[in-house]
């Protein structure tokens, strides 16, 4: 982790933690099928913004894996009739080639305007990376749903050279193999941590439902879960813009995974609710501007798309179960696109456990434990 008394430091990218540790297009990846990108394949280069509506401006910062880059949104927060004041939406992660984009955003499209707040969607790495660093070099607060920096805090403070006997033992129940478990921890429980400079020990909370006033605009606060305990959209109502970070994705699902901190979690349960909590709530024709991809329009048509992938892979996933006993790691070819290996059986483990849990809760297998190894039956 960076060093909270030296503002550049910051490591480089080399050697540095992928940014797939936080999600990964090989995971559940949906068809993007009847979305319009108003912006074709206009992306905003180094030190750039493009402008998307009244009141909100595109930025990209650079990751490294396979995502490639996140979208930092800047929203207009001066004054009325001060165009000065920017918001600043996600950042990137806690490395130079994320911090030095933003060196380069302050030199250019941002130069002559003042940082106001930074707003966390959530508390994955690639989002709040940077937050602590903009927060303290600007002077200003970072924003963010009491779920989302409770349990941040929560992780950053429980590292650990070797992977905890918790994490160990559901990978066993998963059915990983001894040389996994071994290579797991010999991994250690840090890589969360190294990828987020140290976060401000106050923060303004913001919750569901909450309008946060920025000059002549208003942004209404939406939360959802699954993909992260409670994540923040925000939806400007007047100018028909919501900014969803990995809440809604066009080409890719966020991962939505069962993990240690909570082991008995329906966090897919979650997230299919959440599907249908925005389909309520937000009017399909916004632009949506993901933290992953293009602005798109198309939100309904998404959501629908993303309900119907998951509710697949579910009935797919009984139907196998029915026929003999499964456990996690049997599930693989089921849900994703390529082979598991090392690098991404964690986050594979995760969302196959997602689904299993869900499969329980709807009442369609049930899990027995046999030497320490789940196995999942179907029920007649």
């Amino acid at each position: 982790m960076a060093g909270a008394g030296d503002e550049d430091n910051i490591p480089a990218a080399s050697g540095s933690p992928d940014a797939s540790l936080t999600q990964d297009d090989s995971f559940t990846a949906t068809s993007h099928a009847g979305l319009t990108y108003p912006w074709g394949d206009a992306a905003p280069g180094t030190g750039e913004t493009i402008r998307i509506a009244d009141g909100i401006s595109w930025a990209r910062i650079p990751m490294p894996g396979s995502l490639g880059h996140i979208n930092s949104w800047l929203l207009d927060d001066g004054a009325v009739g001060d165009a000065d004041g920017v918001a600043v939406v996600d950042t990137g992660i806690c490395l130079t080639m994320c911090s030095d984009a933003w060196k380069a955003l302050y030199a250019g499209a941002l130069a002559g305007r003042r940082i106001t707040r930074v707003i966390g969607t959530h508390l994955h790495p690639d989002h709040i990376g940077l937050a602590g660093w903009i927060a303290k070099k600007q002077g200003v607060k970072l924003w963010m749903t009491r779920g989302e920096m409770l349990t941040a805090r929560a992780i950053v403070a429980d590292s650990s050279d070797i992977a905890p006997d918790e994490v160990l033992i559901q990978s066993r129940a998963a059915g990983w193999s001894e040389e996994a478990i071994e290579a797991q921890r010999a991994r250690g429980w840090n890589m969360f941590q190294r990828m987020i400079f140290p976060l401000p020990r106050s923060y303004v909370r913001i919750k569901d439902g909450d309008r946060i006033d920025m000059g002549a605009y208003q942004w209404r606060v939406v939360t959802g879960a699954g993909h992260s305990p409670e994540h923040a959209c925000l939806w400007n109502e007047k100018e028909g813009v919501l900014v969803s970070g990995d809440q809604v994705l066009p080409r890719i699902s966020s991962n939505v995974s069962v993990n240690i901190t909570e082991p008995d979690a329906d966090p897919l349960g979650e997230w299919l609710a959440s599907i249908d909590k925005l389909l309520a709530v937000i009017p399909g024709d916004v632009i949506t501007c993901p933290a992953h991809g293009d602005p798109f329009r198309g939100l309904h048509v998404r959501l629908i798309a993303l309900r119907d992938e998951h509710r697949m892979r579910l009935y797919k996933l009984a139907e196998a179960i029915a026929e003999q006993p499964l456990r996690a790691v049997d599930t693989f070819p089921m849900l994703f696109n390529r082979p598991i290996g090392e690098h991404n059986q964690g986050l594979a483990t995760g969302e196959a456990l997602a689904h299993l849990k869900r499969l329980e809760v709807e009442g369609r297998v049930r899990r027995e434990e046999v030497d320490g190894v789940w196995w999942y039956h179907g029920i007649a």
